[in-house]
């Protein structure tokens, strides 16, 4: 276990930072599940936009690379346009 003031304050901060973390990739992850399981070319659309938004956020607070936002919402976006051409 670490000694210093410094190491334990890092320690707190590592263990909130995680939790902040976890929450927000499991949200971003349920949401491009539902627009994955959508059947519906509709509620796909609309499923869609919510994933980006959370996409957005998620990025914007440096929880995953831009790039990697980048190729979820194009691969979400192609498999709605397949969707509607059903």
């Amino acid at each position: 276990m670490a000694h210093h003031k410094s190491a334990l304050k890092r320690i707190r901060q590592t263990r909130t930072r995680k939790l902040y973390n976890r929450g927000n990739r499991k949200l971003m992850r349920e949401a491009v599940k539902a627009v994955r399981l959508a059947t519906d070319a509709g509620t796909a659309r609309e499923l869609l936009h919510k994933a980006y938004s959370i996409l957005d956020r998620v990025t914007a607070r440096g929880i995953i690379h831009k790039n990697a936002a980048a190729n979820r919402k194009s691969s979400l976006a192609a498999h709605v346009r397949k969707l509607e051409q059903k």
